[in-house]
Formats: C-alpha cells, sequence, structure tokens
C-alpha cells in the first residue's frame, strides 16, 4: 500500500506539472457547482488505474477512497479524458522532435468484448468491426503505432478491426521522417512509393517467404529488431490493461485507451 501511494504521489508530480504548465484548469466551467476534485487528482487517478494495474474503476474509488463518490468518480474521468488526449498529443510530439533515426510501424488487434458476445455488443457498434489477426478473429478496433529504436511511442491511431494496416500509414506518419521498418503486411509498390520522399523517409517492408530477395546486412539488422514495435503492445496489453469490454459508453471506451496509453508514456 505504501509503495502504492509512492507511486501515486509521483505520478500526480507529473500530472501536475502539465496541468500548471499547459493551464488546464481553465477548461474546468467555473460556473456552478465546484468540482469535488481537480482536475490534477481526476487524471492522476485515471492514469494510475492502469499504471496500477488496477482493473475496474469500482477498485480504484474502493482502494484510494478520493473526497467524492464512486459516480462522481467515473462521471469525471470519462468527461475529462480530452484533456489526457491533448497531454499525449504533446508528449508524442516531444518524442518525434527527439526520435531515432529508424523506426518501426505495426498495429494490434483490440476486441470490445468476447467473440461470444460480439452479435449483442451494442456500445461501439459504430466504431468496431469484425477483424482478423494470425490469432484468428476477433470483433472491435485496431491500434496503429509507430515507435522508434529507443521505443518512443511516436505516433497513434486507432481505426475499425476490418481497416487495412497499408491504407493509414501515409496518415499516421504525417511529419516524421527516416528509416520505418515494417512487416510484409505493408507491401505495397504504390504505398512505398507514395511514401518515399528522396533524403528524407523510406518504408522498408520485410518482404514474405515467397519473395525472393537478397537482403543487405542493414535490411537484416533492422527486420530483426521489428519485433521491439511489438513490445509497446504487449506492456500495454499486459500492464495497462489496454484491452477491455466493461465499459458501458463510447466515452467509457474512449477514455479507457487514452488513459491507458498516457500512463505508458507518461511512466
Amino acid at each position: 500500500m505504501i509503495t502504492q501511494l509512492t507511486t501515486f504521489n509521483s505520478l500526480r508530480k507529473k500530472v501536475v506539472f502539465f496541468v500548471k504548465k499547459l493551464k488546464l484548469d481553465q477548461y474546468v466551467n467555473n460556473q456552478g457547482r465546484k468540482l469535488a476534485l481537480s482536475i490534477s487528482d481526476i487524471l492522476s487517478l485515471a492514469i494510475f488505474k492502469h499504471s496500477g494495474q488496477i482493473e475496474t474503476k469500482k477498485k480504484l474509488w474502493e482502494h484510494m477512497r478520493p473526497n467524492c463518490s464512486y459516480k462522481t468518480l467515473v462521471v469525471n474521468i470519462n468527461r475529462f479524458f480530452p484533456i489526457a488526449i491533448y497531454i499525449l498529443t504533446l508528449i508524442l510530439n516531444y518524442n518525434k522532435k527527439n526520435a531515432h533515426l529508424v523506426k518501426f510501424i505495426d498495429s494490434t488487434d483490440l476486441p470490445v468484448c468476447s467473440i461470444r458476445k460480439a452479435k449483442y455488443h451494442s456500445v461501439m457498434k459504430q466504431f468496431a468491426s469484425w477483424g482478423k489477426t494470425g490469432k484468428g478473429w476477433y470483433y472491435g478496433l485496431k491500434m496503429h503505432l509507430i515507435s522508434d529504436l529507443e521505443g518512443r511511442v511516436l505516433s497513434i491511431k486507432f481505426t475499425s478491426g476490418n481497416v487495412g494496416d497499408r491504407a493509414v500509414v501515409m496518415d499516421l506518419a504525417r511529419g516524421i521522417d527516416g528509416i520505418f521498418v515494417a512487416d510484409s503486411g505493408y507491401i505495397s509498390q504504390e504505398l512505398n512509393e507514395k511514401f518515399h520522399e528522396e533524403g528524407k523517409r523510406v518504408l522498408l517492408a520485410k518482404p514474405r517467404a515467397n519473395m525472393r530477395k537478397i537482403a543487405s546486412i542493414v535490411d537484416t539488422y533492422l527486420y530483426s529488431n521489428r519485433m521491439r514495435v511489438e513490445l509497446n503492445f504487449r506492456t500495454l496489453k499486459l500492464f495497462y490493461g489496454l484491452v477491455t469490454g466493461l465499459p458501458k459508453s463510447v466515452y467509457g471506451y474512449l477514455a479507457h485507451y487514452s488513459y491507458a496509453v498516457l500512463a505508458y508514456c507518461i511512466d
């Protein structure tokens, strides 16, 4: 418990820094009833839920006992997730400016419910769809991500589960230069030509097993390190609870994803 409180206090200091530096208190309506919790407390608790591996908001409320009711905590966490996105955007922009030359691009599945419940799932039906990975079919969203050789997250995009990886590359990599390494799912002559900018950026997609190509030592090194981008997905899912089927509203899902990624990037 003492260790968790220490972790929470350390996390809160980071949040307070952003709130003060960016003057985020101005987003609170000063008219009407005062918030039971400050913006700093709301953001800190929401982020701590993920970094502290607390499964639900109910358990968070019981564990931390904030000066508000459980319902108030949930409403405020969901209400202020756009601020979390704003902070996350600033962190990603900072990472872009300090990124390694080598970047990796990939995507992962984000089921919003089990396959058994997909037919009856209604909360995310306007965003979710059937998608397929090497593990099989799922119903939900897809998270696309670019990170650099040193593990910094540079860009993130969420799409429906049936959106192809190649379709989002140009948007995902906007404003980022360097050597981009991807798996065979990104092989496309048209995409290569559109993406390539002489002296600025190039996309290297790992050839399929049935494609004859002699790889250079550099190519082999880059492809062998491509798995590093998947460490981001693994960490987000296993240690920050990225995948969920618990929210009862669209805002709940969006807030959950926003705080999970911010918790990972701010730690």
